[in-house]
């Protein structure tokens, strides 16, 4: 936990696990490093050029927790694809017949189109887990329980959506190469938590510490269904469709106090910060796992890459 990390200093380094391998962000330039079959940490770096540099009213508090959080699914699934073809793991297989089909239809811009289908049915699964499921499943047991459950429905709703996100986090961290990316994920914390305590980045310094950070995606994601519950109580619609829209039109709000509340946890170590990460990391036991030291030197590799000369991603 981080209340037993002896942090000397606050960085805004941030990073996403990847497929046998990091992207680590710094405040200048993100780092892909990945494992390549030979064995080999490859790299990639790309510049970064923040869409609040160009429109700086983007960065105000309770607006750029949008934006960050688009621009980091934009950078985050980009470094994704390419970790899977930096780390051999495409497929070399005969295109099926429906890959044929595409790649005729949509020829160079076939990618692409899976690409955004890909994200488009994503969304909607999410909203369908996340919003829709819960609200309908409240409305059943309304049926069958009475109305004197009516004042606990954004409580009922916002338990039963952590329920579903924890049950499938877990589910998911069975499958043996996502129990890498989780293992990957841990890294990633140990080497940050290593850096911030200004010790030397060795696979012994960095193994020592916490996998359990407080701004971690995964407390982003907590914070933002707890948050939900609050924000759920002043939404008066009952019909599913007219909840799920008015609960989708508070998302920016939702995730403006989320990200505030996550740099707060990030920047101070109190009681109250405490007591704001506690879910968060608790959640963290899931989606992080205790790295080889492999991934450790990945993650010190691109953790490397990252970190500015003149000291501005210290907070």
């Amino acid at each position: 936990m981080r209340s037993k990390e002896k942090c000397l200093r606050i960085t805004s380094i941030g990073g996403q696990a990847l497929i046998e391998g990091i992207m680590m962000r710094g405040p200048k330039k993100t780092c892909i490093a990945v494992r390549n079959p030979g064995g080999e940490i490859v790299f990639e770096e790309v510049d970064l050029h923040p869409i609040k540099e160009k429109y700086p009213v983007l960065g105000f508090p309770f607006i750029r927790g949008t934006v960050a959080f688009i621009e980091s699914l934009k950078i985050g699934y980009g470094a994704l694809s390419r970790s899977i073809e930096l780390s051999g793991m495409e497929e070399e297989d005969e295109p099926s017949k429906f890959e044929r089909w595409l790649t005729k239809k949509f020829g160079e811009k076939v990618d692409s189109f899976i690409m955004g289908l890909a994200g488009v049915l994503g969304v909607a699964l999410a909203v369908f887990l996340f919003i829709f499921l819960p609200i309908l499943l409240f409305n059943l047991l309304l049926k069958v329980c009475g109305e004197g459950l009516a004042p606990w429905r954004s409580l009922c709703e916002g338990v039963m959506r952590i329920l579903i996100f924890i049950l499938y986090v877990a589910a998911v961290s069975l499958i043996p190469d996502i129990k890498r990316v989780f293992q990957y994920h841990g890294a990633e914390h140990k080497t940050i938590f290593c850096y911030e305590a200004a010790e030397e980045m060795t696979v012994e310094n960095v193994r020592k510490h916490s996998r359990f950070h407080p701004r971690c995606g995964t407390s982003f994601m907590v914070l933002i269904l707890l948050i939900g519950i609050f924000v759920g109580i002043f939404i008066p619609f009952e019909n599913p469709f007219l909840r799920s829209l008015a609960k989708i039109i508070c998302i920016p709000i939702v995730m403006g106090v989320g990200y505030e509340l996550i740099k707060i946890c990030g920047r101070y170590q109190n009681i109250l910060t405490a007591i704001v990460s506690a879910p968060g990391k608790w959640v963290q036991r899931l989606t992080t796992k205790e790295p080889d030291d492999k991934m450790i030197e990945v993650a010190i590799a691109a953790m490397s890459k990252v970190i500015p000369e003149d000291g501005a991603d210290l907070l």
